[in-house]
């Protein structure tokens, strides 16, 4: 018998490679969502595919399903600073109500939960790398809480869920991610440096460069999440690659791989925008046995056809 995943954002970047991968494994998904964020080009290569069912639904609203569920994998939310700086109030339902509700479908359904956390809880980091062990430095009034915050209180009602109505659950804190099916407008680092580059414009770095990220390639970064999910460990789980970069090298990297002429250009660095971001794996290894496997120039060079294909250049 074919098991039954719902996936909350499944259009968007993240769970349109979700609904990929849980096809592919021989699940029936159910794909929701407000394409608020997400966009139906992300899943359109499944339409005719009668294990593929799409509803555009808010899931912040009364969530019902017929039938058996196996798991639920809550991916809604905007989530980058682009997006959630716009919508401020849309993230934190998303995150609370949105959360609650997908909970409640896995409770009623007696389905596993998997919550698409954030390295966000954890802030600014005061700690590096950051274990799953770390509290997190958090401006919880900065234009950045609305995101920060909507993830931790979603941990907190995940745990409650779990110890309250022992509803078996999953978190991942998901670190920076890139590859095909980012939108361009995105904001964050990788697609704004590739989309100016392929342009021939200013690629613009905040602050001096110098901050830190460690960029994971999706399929990379969805291997790890669906081995979590089927594992049996119920505390937070980072997933990503703790192959740090700094913001400048990462903008000379794409520049150089786009054989771009763009020059580099320096803006003021966004507030409480976090200086280093490295997650420790030690717990995805230890457990999922997993570690990334594609090298940064490898996932760079796919995400760069990607968007060659999109910006038509």
């Amino acid at each position: 018998m074919a098991k039954t995943s719902i996936v909350t954002g499944g259009a968007g970047f993240l769970g349109s490679h979700l609904c990929d991968r849980l096809l592919a494994e021989g699940h029936r998904v159910l794909c929701i969502d407000n394409l608020i964020t997400g966009k139906t080009a992300n899943i359109s290569h499944h339409a005719g595919d009668s294990n593929f069912t799409f509803i555009q639904h808010d899931v912040t609203n009364y969530l019902f399903v017929e039938g058996s569920v196996d798991y639920v994998w809550h991916f809604a939310s905007p989530a980058s600073p682009i997006d959630y700086l716009k919508l401020p109030i849309q993230t934190l339902k998303v995150g609370s109500l949105g959360t609650h509700k997908a909970l409640g479908l896995a409770k009623a359904k007696g389905a596993r939960f998997l919550l698409a956390s954030t390295s966000e809880v954890y802030g600014d980091p005061l700690v590096h790398p950051q274990p799953e062990s770390y509290w997190g430095n958090v401006n919880p009034v900065g234009p950045r809480g609305v995101y920060d915050e909507a993830k931790r209180f979603a941990e907190a009602m995940t745990m409650a869920y779990h110890r309250y109505h022992k509803v078996d659950t999953r978190i991942v804190r998901i670190f920076n991610t890139y590859g095909e099916r980012m939108r361009i407008e995105d904001g964050r680092a990788i697609p704004a440096f590739m989309s100016q580059a392929l342009n021939g414009e200013p690629v613009t770095v905040f602050g001096d460069g110098s901050q830190t990220r460690s960029v994971c390639y999706v399929l990379d970064l969805i291997d790890g999440i669906h081995k979590l999910m089927m594992s049996d460990y119920s505390d937070p789980v980072n997933i990503g690659n703790p192959d740090e970069i700094t913001m400048l090298q990462l903008a000379k990297e794409i520049v150089e791989l786009t054989k771009s002429k763009s020059k580099i250009v320096f803006k003021d660095l966004p507030q409480d925008d976090p200086k280093v971001r490295q997650p420790d794996i030690s717990l995805a290894k230890k457990i999922l046995g997993w570690t990334a496997q594609v090298p940064r120039k490898e996932g760079l060079m796919k995400t760069m056809e990607y968007f060659r294909k999109e910006l038509g250049v």
